[in-house]
């Protein structure tokens, strides 16, 4: 059995940086919820921390949906 180091590799690597910014634009979206919180303790408005927090989301979900339409369509 030969292994392919170097796709090996290119695998781990797109998948970590894949999956870091997923995790990065998630964050992102619960801090725009979490401006949206102190901003009304405040009694202010974020709509833009609340718009870009649903955009965000928006991203991140349809990544999710986007692999797991690769996943399926291979099988």
């Amino acid at each position: 059995m030969k292994i392919d180091w170097s796709a090996l590799g290119s695998v781990f690597g797109a998948s970590l940086v894949f999956t870091v910014g997923l995790v990065a634009l998630f964050t992102l979206g619960i801090n725009g919820l979490a401006r949206r919180e102190k901003a009304a303790a405040e009694g202010g408005s974020a709509t833009l921390a609340v718009t870009g927090a649903y955009l965000c989301f928006a991203a991140c979900a349809a990544a999710v949906s986007y692999g797991i339409f690769l996943i399926v369509s291979k099988s």
